[in-house]
C-alpha cells in the first residue's frame, strides 16, 4: 500500500512538472517579440504630414499587430530593388537582422521604367536576381523572407481594371515557387478587392482628394494610395498573414482597421 502511494505521489508531481513546463513554453510563445522589417516602394513608405492624405500601407501596418510585434518600414519613396541596394539601403536591413525576424518585400512599380536608368530592373534578370538576393541574404541571418507581389493601379478599362505590371508579378510568383518562399500576392487580392469596389468608390482607396491644404488643386492618383486605402491594403496582407503565417498571424489584432 504505501509503495503505491508513493508511486500515486511521484505521478502526481511529474504531471504537475510537465503542465508547469507546458504552461511556461505557452507562457513564453504568447510573450514572443517578432520584429517585420518592409522593404519597397511609395505604396508601402511613410509618409511626411504635407502629403496627408497619402498614406503607404506600410505606413499603417503595426496598427493591425499586438505588442508582440514591431514593424519598421524602410520602404522609400521612388525605390525599385536597384535603387535600394545602390542606395545601401538594403545592406542596413541586412546588418540589423537577427534570427527570427521578417522582411516584407515589394517591389516593382519602378523597376517597370525602362526610360529610368537609375531605376530600371528587366524583370527576368536584374529584377529576380534582386528578388534572389534579397530572400538569399535574408536566410543566411537566420530571419525569414516574405515576398508580395506589387499592388495594382487604379486602371480601369471597360469597367474592369487593367493590368499595368507586365512581367513583373508573375517574376515574384517564380521567384517565390523556385526559392520556397512564402508569398502574399497583393497584385491579385487588390485587383480583385478595387474592381470590387467598381470605378466610382475604388476613389476613396487611392489618392483622389479635392482642394485642401496639401493639395491647394485637388489630387487625382491613380498609384498611390489615400489612408483610407492603406488601411485597406493592410487588411489585405494581415488576412493572407493569418492563414499562410500562423506563427506571426496569431498577433494580429482581430477587431482591426479604418
Amino acid at each position: 500500500m504505501r509503495e503505491t502511494n508513493k508511486r500515486s505521489v511521484l505521478l502526481c508531481v511529474l504531471l504537475s512538472f510537465c503542465l508547469m513546463s507546458f504552461n511556461c513554453r505557452e507562457q513564453e510563445e504568447n510573450t514572443a517579440n517578432f520584429k517585420v522589417y518592409t522593404i519597397g516602394d511609395s505604396t508601402m513608405a511613410n509618409k511626411t504630414a504635407d502629403k496627408f492624405p497619402e498614406t503607404g500601407w506600410g505606413q499603417v501596418l503595426s496598427d493591425y499587430f499586438d505588442s508582440n510585434v514591431t514593424v519598421d518600414n524602410r520602404a522609400k519613396n521612388g525605390s525599385s530593388t536597384k535603387t535600394f541596394i545602390n542606395e545601401g539601403r538594403w545592406q542596413q536591413v541586412a546588418e540589423s537582422l537577427t534570427v527570427g525576424d521578417y522582411v516584407f518585400i515589394q517591389f516593382g512599380h519602378n523597376d517597370e521604367k525602362s526610360n529610368d536608368t537609375l531605376r530600371y530592373a528587366a524583370p527576368h534578370g536584374l529584377y529576380k536576381s534582386n528578388l534572389e538576393k534579397f530572400v538569399n541574404e535574408t536566410r543566411a541571418k537566420g530571419a525569414i523572407p516574405v515576398l508580395l507581389t506589387p499592388i495594382p493601379r487604379r486602371a480601369f478599362k471597360s469597367g474592369k481594371l487593367s493590368d499595368t505590371h507586365g512581367e513583373y508579378p508573375e517574376v515574384v510568383r517564380q521567384v517565390s515557387r523556385e526559392l520556397e518562399v512564402e508569398l502574399i500576392d497583393l497584385n491579385q487580392l487588390g485587383t480583385d478587392y478595387v474592381n470590387k469596389l467598381g470605378e466610382e468608390l475604388s476613389k476613396e482607396t487611392y489618392l483622389w482628394v479635392g482642394p485642401c491644404a496639401n493639395y491647394p488643386e485637388g489630387k487625382q492618383d491613380n498609384t498611390h494610395l489615400s489612408e483610407k486605402g492603406a488601411h485597406q491594403f493592410a487588411v489585405l496582407v494581415t488576412n493572407e498573414l493569418r492563414k499562410k503565417i500562423p506563427s506571426l498571424g496569431r498577433f494580429i489584432i482581430k477587431e482591426n482597421g479604418k
